[in-house]
């Protein structure tokens, strides 16, 4: 059984070192929520050792039995741990605040002239090197997680089910915790009631009362909070339930909107949730997009900050233990197939080909995070440069 150190042997980051990392983070956190664990994990683990692998990964799964955007509530548990309440709040504000920001100006660019800027030579140098910190922290993460048979074969399961089947990776994650709970404890009702809770959770949430084509101020935060209470998944998920709500139901948004809102969510950094303050601003202007913001993530940081003292607590239950430990090996499984998914995006010529350039540079990230040690965030920045240089060349 994993053990967890005691809050007291946790280092206390002073508030100004926290802020400055987790703004930093957040605007060089591109890659989606696998990517962001990625390159919290080499900051605050591998560099800076502020947590052991074995808690980082416990807080993982701590995120996947709540709801709202994982990788966000990963900071605020990490913020929790270093400076308790006042560091959830820093922490989680400075991961999301910044990315929010250049995605209410890329909206007010859009709104404005109809049309999104040009950025894609940069994201083509930081896709590469994303794969790149994607499998040096999978690569670390499967060695600590994964010592047990049981779990290996949970790990191989949940990556097919992953690939061959439509089933949410948060029910697949969940799912694996409660099965190696029940093989290592034989706890047959509590497998039963924990996989009606995640019936539960896989359930829509309800649709809000709007039926108009105008949204005041607090329809919009009220819709999102709601949706921030009851969200079980990644930013996708949010973005269905835009959709259904929003675009097909409300009529607050035209499809074109939506589908500029995440184009502007991806090019940002952070958390892809920002497409919240996209959609906000598209909606009732600056006010609908801080209200929108702010309704959407609040549910986060109350979730966590009710929940993470009860992870110590949970790995000294034998049953829970084995469940956080089951859902490691779904959570392992989910990065490793977003980093296909990623590398077969990323290391593409446009022509559908490999591109040997961009294969070159995620090889040479790897290399650099591997065996040199460098951050991942002047990886980040060094990728985007090459990306930037490349089109100016014509290359």
């Amino acid at each position: 059984m994993t053990k967890i150190p005691p809050s007291s042997e946790t280092p206390r980051a002073a508030y100004g070192t926290l802020a400055r990392v987790f703004i930093r983070l957040s605007l060089t956190a591109f890659g989606g929520p696998a990517a962001h664990i990625a390159i919290v994990e080499e900051e605050i683990v591998t560099r800076r050792r502020w947590l052991t692998r074995e808690h980082y990964l416990d807080l993982i799964a701590a995120t996947n039995l709540i709801p709202g955007p994982n990788s966000t509530e990963v900071m605020i548990h990490v913020g929790y741990l270093l400076r308790g309440i006042p560091g959830a709040v820093l922490a989680g504000a400075c991961f999301i605040i910044p990315p929010s920001l250049l995605s209410l100006a890329l909206a007010v660019l859009y709104v404005g002239g109809g049309s999104l800027p040009q950025i894609a030579s940069v994201l083509a140098g930081i896709k590469p090197v994303i794969v790149a910190i994607i499998a040096g922290v999978g690569y670390r993460l499967l060695r600590t997680a994964l010592r047990k048979t049981g779990l290996w074969v949970l790990f191989g399961l949940s990556i097919l089910v992953i690939v061959f089947s439509d089933v949410p990776e948060v029910l697949v994650m969940l799912g694996t915790g409660l099965l190696y709970a029940l093989l290592q404890t034989g706890g047959t009702r509590r497998l039963l009631a924990g996989a009606s809770g995640m019936a539960l959770a896989a359930l829509p949430p309800l649709a809000a009362t709007p039926t108009t084509a105008t949204a005041g101020i607090w329809d919009i935060f009220w819709y999102f909070l709601k949706i921030g209470s009851v969200l079980f998944g990644s930013g996708y998920v949010l973005i269905a339930y835009i959709q259904q709500n929003l675009v097909n139901n409300f009529g607050w948004l035209t499809g074109q909107q939506l589908l500029d809102s995440i184009a502007i969510g991806q090019m940002t950094p952070g958390p892809l949730s920002t497409t919240v303050t996209v959609v906000g601003y598209i909606v009732a202007g600056v006010p609908g997009a801080i209200i929108g913001t702010f309704g959407f993530f609040l549910p986060s940081f109350v979730l966590v900050i009710l929940t993470a003292p009860l992870i110590p607590r949970m790995r000294r239950s034998p049953f829970l233990s084995a469940f956080l430990s089951g859902i490691n090996a779904g959570v392992i499984a989910a990065i490793l197939v977003t980093l296909v998914d990623l590398a077969n995006a990323a290391l593409r010529a446009p022509d559908g080909g490999w591109s040997p350039a961009a294969s070159l540079l995620a090889l040479a990230a790897l290399l650099m995070l591997l065996r040199f040690r460098v951050s991942a965030t002047w990886l980040i920045l060094l990728g985007g440069l090459v990306g930037l240089a490349a089109q100016l060349a014509g290359v």
